[in-house]
């Protein structure tokens, strides 16, 4: 059985890429507003936390392939 190495078209890949982006930068910034209010409880901070680190290289992996590939 041969393992065909799939590829995806770039459009679809930019496009995942920028919903990637948006949807980490948006969880990023309501993160920030939920800390900011005390809305988290102290035993969750790690798992926001770490979430919030999650989308920041999210974030920064899009930017890296948008500016790889800016028309």
């Amino acid at each position: 059985m041969s393992k065909e190495k799939k590829t995806v078209p770039f459009e679809q890949a930019k496009a995942c890429y920028d919903l990637s982006f948006r949807t980490s930068r948006t969880t990023i910034s309501v993160i920030d507003a939920m800390t900011q209010r005390g809305a988290v409880k102290g035993e969750e901070l790690s798992a926001i936390g770490q979430l919030r680190d999650q989308c920041v290289q999210v974030a920064q992996l899009c930017e890296a392939f948008q500016s790889e590939h800016e028309e």
